[in-house]
């Protein structure tokens, strides 16, 4: 049964669809009530990934200090919930708004479907996140200065190799070392360097991380 707008909260907070544990549809919830009870949720997950020359790049965010899960954890390139009556077409948005990247959903390429669950903290309120997540990858020809980052959402925009991001989360690499794009004590985007551990990123599976960036190396073998 359908939950009533007085149930879930604010009606000018934003509403998701939410689902139970066989994906079936029972309602919509404020976002805040979502990461409160635990709801599952759908999003929207994009990777970039560019060549340098010969190298095999993947693109990562940081993500910004007012997020209410997992501030300043390192992330998908671009990601996002659905609001209640989107469809994945609709999300592809994301990497628009978040990364200054127009991109048509027919261009990304599809890495199929993910199933997250995280429990934290995030200033001072506890939050249950599930998430039901399609994954795409997109191939990227453009630099990391053409980036357009939405300071909301993405506090730095960084780069490494893929072939060490895959031994990174398969426990073959301590760290890799990242170049970016983040906000300085200015506003100002500002080139970066970065030592990276598996532990900067979003609590999730080692396993999705490596399986993700293994794909993605298929799609840009020279």
């Amino acid at each position: 049964m359908g939950l009533t707008r007085s149930e879930e909260g604010d009606e000018q907070e934003e509403r998701f669809d939410i689902y139970d544990e066989a994906e079936t549809w029972i309602g919509t919830a404020a976002r805040s009530t979502v990461h409160a009870m635990g709801y599952w949720h759908r999003s929207f997950h994009c990777w970039l990934i560019r060549q340098d020359g010969g190298r095999k790049l993947v693109l990562f965010q940081q993500r910004s200090a007012n997020k209410d899960t997992f501030p300043l954890h390192y992330d998908i390139t671009a990601a996002g919930h659905l609001a209640a009556g989107e469809t994945m077409q609709d999300a592809s948005r994301e990497v628009e708004e978040e990364l200054g990247v127009g991109v048509q959903y027919e261009s990304l390429l599809p890495l199929g479907e993910a199933r997250h669950e995280a429990v934290g903290t995030a200033k001072g309120v506890p939050f249950i996140d599930r998430e039901i997540s399609s994954v795409h990858g997109f191939v990227y020809e453009g630099t990391l200065s053409a980036l357009q980052l939405q300071a909301e959402e993405v506090a730095g925009v960084y780069e490494a190799d893929l072939d060490d991001m895959i031994a990174l989360f398969e426990n073959r690499l301590a760290y890799v070392t990242a170049s970016g794009m983040e906000y300085g004590s200015g506003g100002r985007l500002q080139e970066t360097e970065r030592i990276v551990y598996a532990s900067d990123f979003v609590t999730r599976p080692a396993s999705y991380y490596a399986g993700v960036f293994r794909a993605l190396l298929n799609h840009i073998v020279s």
